[in-house]
């Protein structure tokens, strides 16, 4: 599988397809939607589809395409290169979403988290086999989140097309087997080939399968952290096992709020706000801690402190 376009700038999503089969242009297709990466703390998520005629289910099956989850590597590549081979009926196409697009997506202030992440992938690779030809009459997808709600905004955003939403639909239907072979596929090279954009000078490249509970993982973030600059971009940043991490063992930063006023921004520094003095009803330390008499000329004229009334 070539990543060449997304390995030239792995801090940006990218794309890539293959050839659209004629076939699949003039006859009713069915197509299959899948991830691989989700829960990984290292490297990108990446969907997957793969599409090709109702006529030709059979043909698919007997490529004997199943789960990617209980296949080896070599199974994987293997039945990869024969659903390249079988570009006469079989297209695909992959959404690779870099970890830099999915730590800010998910940390920028307003909150984009992985669910919406994950739905506006789906929805825009089957909005691009559309827009390349395929006449899609069915739609078969391995649910994120309630597969009944997911269901509903799917056919709603493509009437006309039946869309069954399921989970484990990996295992269910084998145009989703195929999709989550290509999603497989793609991750697992862009992971192992994965190149650092930072001058790190040497870096470990054994990080296990990059999920936060592999020691391998675990022990490569704690290596690799560095105090002040944290990870490089190959790491989620909104994940907690790095926020964790970040938190306990690296340098603490306080970022400057515009929204903080004088007054927060003297209380975190444990010092006295200026306007802390015109407020009515407050004393400062400094007020409470002054004991001094009150000058004969305010009490003959029974003058008092403003801020006493």
């Amino acid at each position: 599988m070539d990543l060449s376009e997304f390995e030239a700038d792995n801090s940006v999503s990218c794309r890539l397809a293959s050839a659209i089969p004629d076939v699949c242009k003039t006859e009713d297709c069915c197509l299959g939607i899948d991830e691989a990466g989700r829960g990984p703390v290292l490297g990108p998520m990446v969907y997957g589809i793969c599409f090709c005629p109702v006529a030709k289910k059979e043909d698919l099956k007997d490529l004997k395409v199943a789960d990617s989850k209980t296949l080896t590597e070599a199974q994987r590549e293997d039945l990869f290169r024969k659903l390249d081979e079988a570009k006469s009926f079989v297209g695909w196409a992959l959404q690779v979403l870099s970890p830099n697009t999915i730590s800010t997506s998910m940390l920028q202030r307003s909150k984009y988290n992985l669910n919406a992440l994950s739905h506006d992938a789906a929805i825009g690779l089957v909005q691009f086999a559309l827009d390349s030809g395929v006449q899609l009459k069915e739609v078969f997808v391995d649910t994120v989140g309630p597969a009944e709600k997911y269901q509903e905004k799917l056919s709603q955003r493509f009437p006309g097309v039946e869309v069954t939403v399921r989970p484990k639909a990996d295992s269910l239907f084998p145009i989703v087997s195929a999709a989550s072979i290509c999603a497989k596929v793609a991750r697992d090279h862009s992971v192992k080939d994965w190149n650092f954009p930072e001058d790190l000078g040497e870096v470990d490249a054994d990080y296990g399968s990059g999920y936060p509970n592999d020691p391998k993982t675990k022990a490569w973030l704690l290596k690799e952290l560095d105090p002040v600059f944290g990870y490089p971009q190959f790491v989620r940043f909104s994940w907690s096992t790095t926020q964790t991490l970040l938190d306990s063992k690296a340098v603490t930063v306080h970022w400057d709020d515009d929204e903080e006023d004088g007054e927060k921004a003297a209380a975190r520094q444990n010092n006295t706000s200026m306007l802390s003095y015109f407020k009515a009803g407050s004393k400062t330390s400094a007020q409470q801690s002054n004991t001094h008499q009150t000058h004969r000329f305010f009490t003959e004229r029974r003058l008092q402190s403003l801020a006493t009334l």
